[in-house]
């Protein structure tokens, strides 16, 4: 199995603090600079597993600049370099405490509330009638509570938001109008690629001069899900399970081991084979969403690649 990245410890110049968070580690430097560092760390249910996926935070990092760039035109980002595989290099910002996530379709967390009889989520109400991997007549935003390692991120409605001043009514405004280009925008990229985007979520923050723009990761496999378009009506109408390209095929597999996350329960053990196969699925999914073949990065000592490209890029400037 190749190496993995589950952990850094690294020195930077000017360095003047780190933050670890669940698949990222963010290094902040004098002169409002960031270095975020995409792990292999694998997390689901908010829970943190104990073994790393080979390749996934490249191809989490990849696809997020990526994804970046082809959305700056509309929304701004945080994003200035991408110096290593594993590496995005920009602007600090701080971050809404919430994260924006808009549902095109009845899956995943919305379909497992939904059958449990509840009718409405985060103050949306949803039709009566569906069933799971439904379309919705419009995307609903359903925001979360932005949770510390190892917490679980709450549901929140928008009053909600607002009564408790996490965010003020204008921004919030500007969060929920960005969210929905964005989802726009990447619905129309997932079907050029034969692929149905059905939810994701978005994470913003503010510049020092005040700027709203987006940050961290976008249109990923950890932060989104996707659907193949091809067969998509006629599983529906036999009432088959979707074929998919997210990490819910992960939650699944937990689910299916007696595992969601709750108290007293143990993460279950993870073969070398599932993890090679979740790794080759991540791989699947970049191919799928960014339409090229996936080059796999020098993984014999990750650590001493990252340390040496970020050094070469702070000291170019």
């Amino acid at each position: 199995m190749p190496n993995t990245i589950i952990a850094t410890n690294f020195n930077f110049p000017n360095q003047k603090s780190v933050y670890k968070g669940k698949v990222r580690e963010v290094y902040a430097l004098d002169n409002d600079i960031l270095v975020m560092i995409a792990t292999d760390r694998l997390s689901a249910f908010d829970v943190v597993m104990p073994k790393g996926i080979p390749f996934k935070g490249q191809i989490l990092n990849q696809i997020a600049t990526k994804m970046m760039a082809a959305t700056a035109d509309i929304v701004p980002n945080w994003l200035t370099a991408t110096p290593d595989p594993n590496v995005a290099v920009g602007h600090a910002c701080e971050p809404f405490k919430v994260e924006m996530v808009i549902r095109g379709y009845m899956s995943g967390h919305a379909a497992r509330e939904y059958k449990s009889g509840k009718r409405t989520l985060c103050g949306v109400p949803m039709p009566e009638g569906m069933k799971e991997n439904d379309k919705f007549p419009q995307p609903i935003i359903t925001p979360a509570t932005k949770a510390e390692m190892g917490d679980h991120d709450e549901d929140i409605s928008r009053e909600g938001i607002l009564a408790r001043g996490i965010v003020s009514a204008d921004e919030y405004e500007v969060l929920e109008n960005y969210t929905r280009a964005l989802f726009q925008r990447g619905t129309e990229i997932a079907a050029s690629r034969g692929l149905i985007l059905v939810d994701t979520k978005y994470e913003f923050g503010k510049t020092k001069d005040g700027k709203i723009v987006l940050i961290d990761e976008i249109h990923t496999p950890d932060s989104s899900r996707y659907f193949y378009a091809d067969g998509y009506q006629e599983r529906q109408d036999k009432n088959e399970p979707q074929k998919q390209l997210s990490k819910e095929f992960v939650r699944q597999w937990l689910i299916s081991k007696g595992f969601q996350g709750l108290k007293g329960q143990a993460v279950p053990k993870m073969s070398e084979e599932y993890i090679n196969s979740v790794s080759e699925r991540y791989i699947e999914l970049y191919e799928n969403i960014i339409g090229e073949p996936f080059i796999k990065g020098d993984v014999s000592n990750i650590q001493e690649r990252i340390e040496k490209n970020v050094l070469n890029y702070l000291n170019s400037f």
